[in-house]
Parts: structure tokens; C-alpha cells; sequence
């Protein structure tokens, strides 16, 4: 393990979930649903709707998205949004309270759709889940060009308390470069229409790698962010991954150089926000202090290390304590494509298609993991309350290594990462994945 870290790059892999989609397989037996969710605690879950359409793919995108939706695409995904909505919902079952603590709409591009299928999307979580928008916490992606002014003003009705919308790059020709086809003037334009619906966070994502970047353009990227005053900002490293636009390019990721470009451009935007009165929440999200809005609406209580998540559509992911599942995953075109085809033509949506079991050592991984990439950190009490043993118990090799690096402190019964671990949280997550996980990824054909 040390000896491995020595050598380690900083930027792997990042760490959004645990276990990673290509360790997830065909789940042989198909459990259903209500057996799935027997016995666990809902009274705080999470709810995430994912609409997989975009009006264009960026060069660096690996997600589960396709471009543009001919015909009735649209309205045969939702049709099928709401048969797969109303299988999961008698699957929790009235035995006990249900009851959702947060709500996103991701993608792609939720605001693809028109402004009348938004409203029906949001019937969905509110009618046919029971999730009550207008009390819990509701963040919702967007893009310039999408962020139109009725779609926005349908959001804002019905409850929406965050915005994000992913720039990348201020500058037209780094936004060409990332194979993302986009005027400057357009993106303000977009910012405009989200502050005036006066939804209280905006997110702006941000990229830094792109190819030509300099430490001045990315200056000039994150003062035109910060010109909007945005509650939230996240600061992406550019990653290319096989099948996408950039990864089809000629050249590699394996650059020494580039990994050094990506940290000082890293530290650079790190130091740049900390000095504006914002206050670094994990590697990529920044928040400012005290800005109103930032507090949780209503029963914020979701705790992504211990909650169950419903997800909805077909890349969503859903987590019981036993089991994560989804459907199938893919980047290529067009087996997303044909993914998409076969999920709004489905009838059943009552058992789990694929997925991976979570075992107790694997519900470790997925708590150090989730908290310890926070900046905050992670209490150790909690930890040994949940477990019954420390975090040194469990991972006393891996833990060892970090603080033998300096990426790893801790005080006052906290483990939390120091400012030189946060910059290396991409590398550092990855250290973490249990050898069963890492070869379940390995032996994963990208598709």
C-alpha cells in the first residue's frame, strides 16, 4: 500500500459514489423491490429523477446522456418515469413512514425539457412519490442554453432551492476546446434569467486542465463567476475518459505535465475563492460564507453515509443498506441509445435489474469514503457507533500511509483530511476501494 502511494498521481478517479457503476452487474436473481426495501428506515431518503438528454455532449462528458430526443422521446421516458415512480412507491410500502428529506433532478439536462414537462416531472416526485418540494431541499442541473425563462420560472414555483449550472469556461475558445459549443454572452445572459427567479443558491461549475488554459484565463474564468456572487461554486479537474469526445482525440491523460498544470490551476482557484469569503466543503465545492440561501430548507436530515436514495429514470442509482442497483450503464452513444429505448418501452418496474451487494466491510469503505473527502471530516465517535471499531482498526494501512503523506490528521475525535490530502482527493479515494470493487471495475468493458 505504501509503496503504491509513493508513486500515486493526483488525479485517478473521482469519487462520487461507492462502490462506482462498473462494479455494479446483471443481478441474477432480480430481487423485488418491496423485499429490497423491507425493513429499512425511510423516513429520511433522498429522491433523484434523471432525464438523460442533452442539446449537445460536451467533449469531456462520460455520463449517462444522449443528444437531442426525436419524436415523443420525451414524453415516452416521462410516461415511463411514472409507471417505474408508481412500481417503487407501493414497494416502500405503508407500514411505515415515508418520507423524502432532499430532491434533485440531474442528468444530462433536466431543463431540456419544455416547461410543461417540467411541471410534469415535478407531479411525479410530488404525486406519485409523495416528496413535497416546496418543504425539502431541491437542487436542479441546467445549461446556458437551456436556461430559459419559463422553464425557470416553472422551477421556481414549484419549490426549486438550487440552481446549477455547469459554464466550465468563461472563455469561448477553452469552451471550444472542451468541445463545448458556447458564447460568453450567452452564459451571462442564462445567469441573468436564474438570478431573477430569485431561487436562493446558484452553483456555477467550473473546469480546469482545459487544453490552452493558462493561470490568466482561469483568473479571468473564475472572476466572471465570482462578478454573479454565486452561493456555490464547484471546481472541476478536466478528465478524459474512454469513448468520449476528448478521449477519442489523439494524446493521453498520463501527462506528468498535465497532472501538474491541474494542481497548480487547483491551488490556484482554491487560494483565489478562500480569499473571497468562500469556505472550501470538500476538493471541488466551495460555498460562501454566510450567504443567504446556504442554510437547508426544512428537514435537511438526509446523511448520504446512512440513507437510502430513490433514484428514477434509467441512470439513476438507488441505495438500500443491502444493495445498490440501477439499470444498465454506458457511454457510447448509441448502447445509451438503445438503454433509453428499452427503458420507456418497459412495463415491470418492480425488481432490481443490476446492482451490487454492500456487505458490512463494504459499508465501512462507503463511510470513511463519503465522509472523509468533506472537508470537515469525519467523527470518529459516530464511526465507532455505527461499527462498533475506529476507523485505525479497519484501514490501518491505508489510514497510516495518509498521514505518513500529511494528507491525513486528527483532533479533537475528528479524521479529517489536511489542505495538501483535500487537493489529492482524487488519488486518495481511489486507495480506498476494496480489492473485490477494484476488480469487479477492472474487468468492466467500457461500452
Amino acid at each position: 500500500m505504501s509503496g503504491a502511494l509513493r508513486r500515486i498521481r493526483p488525479y485517478r478517479s473521482y469519487v462520487y459514489a461507492y462502490p462506482h457503476k462498473t462494479s455494479y452487474r446483471p443481478l441474477p436473481e432480480r430481487p423485488a423491490l418491496g423485499a429490497l426495501w423491507a425493513g429499512e428506515r425511510k423516513d429520511a431518503l433522498s429522491l433523484y429523477l434523471h432525464i438523460p438528454f442533452c442539446e449537445v455532449r460536451c467533449g469531456f462528458c462520460n455520463l449517462f446522456t444522449r443528444i437531442g430526443a426525436p419524436g415523443e422521446l420525451t414524453t415516452r421516458y416521462l410516461d415511463a418515469l411514472e409507471r417505474q415512480a408508481a412500481a417503487v412507491r407501493e414497494a416502500l410500502g405503508d407500514t411505515e413512514p415515508v418520507r423524502f428529506a432532499a430532491a434533485a433532478f440531474g442528468g444530462g439536462t433536466p431543463t431540456f425539457l419544455t416547461a410543461g414537462e417540467l411541471e410534469r416531472l415535478c407531479d411525479i416526485a410530488e404525486r406519485r412519490m409523495g416528496a413535497d418540494l416546496r418543504e425539502v431541499p431541491l437542487s436542479v442541473e441546467t445549461s446556458p442554453a437551456t436556461a430559459t425563462a419559463d422553464r425557470l420560472a416553472v422551477l421556481a414555483e414549484r419549490g426549486t432551492t438550487r440552481l446549477s449550472i455547469g459554464v466550465q469556461s468563461f472563455v469561448d475558445d477553452e469552451a471550444r476546446a472542451a468541445v463545448r459549443p458556447q458564447r460568453r454572452a450567452d452564459v451571462e445572459a442564462a445567469l441573468g434569467r436564474i438570478r431573477r427567479t430569485g431561487v436562493p443558491v446558484l452553483n456555477i461549475d467550473l473546469i480546469y486542465g482545459i487544453d490552452g488554459q493558462t493561470e490568466t484565463t482561469w483568473r479571468r474564468s473564475l472572476d466572471a463567476a465570482l462578478a454573479w456572487r454565486p452561493e456555490e461554486l464547484y471546481l472541476y479537474p478536466l478528465y478524459v475518459r474512454p469513448l468520449t469526445g476528448l478521449g477519442r482525440q489523439p494524446g493521453s491523460d498520463t501527462d506528468t505535465a498535465w497532472d501538474e498544470q491541474r494542481l497548480r490551476l487547483y491551488r490556484q482557484g482554491r487560494d483565489h475563492l478562500l480569499t473571497h469569503g468562500y469556505q472550501q466543503v470538500s476538493m471541488r465545492m466551495f460555498r460562501r460564507r454566510g450567504a443567504p440561501g446556504t442554510a437547508p430548507r426544512g428537514p435537511a436530515d438526509h446523511a448520504c453515509q446512512t440513507d437510502g436514495m430513490i433514484g428514477l429514470g434509467c441512470g439513476a442509482r438507488s441505495y438500500t443498506s443491502g444493495l445498490h442497483y440501477s439499470f444498465d450503464y454506458a457511454v457510447d452513444m448509441r448502447r445509451i441509445r438503445a438503454i433509453i429505448d428499452d427503458y420507456t418501452e418497459a412495463a415491470d418496474f418492480t425488481r432490481a435489474e443490476v446492482g451490487r451487494p454492500i456487505d458490512g466491510g463494504e459499508a465501512r469503505r462507503r463511510h470513511l469514503l463519503q465522509s472523509l473527502l468533506q472537508a470537515r471530516g469525519m467523527e470518529v465517535a459516530g464511526y465507532r457507533e455505527r461499527f462498533g471499531s475506529t476507523p485505525a482498526e479497519d484501514f490501518p494501512a491505508e489510514l497510516a500511509a495518509f498521514a505518513g503523506r500529511g494528507w491525513l490528521e486528527e483532533s479533537g475525535g475528528l479524521l479529517r483530511l489536511t489542505p495538501e490530502g483535500l487537493a489529492y482527493s482524487d488519488a486518495l479515494g481511489p486507495e480506498l476501494f476494496s480489492p473485490a470493487v477494484r476488480r469487479a471495475m477492472a474487468a468492466y468493458e467500457p461500452k
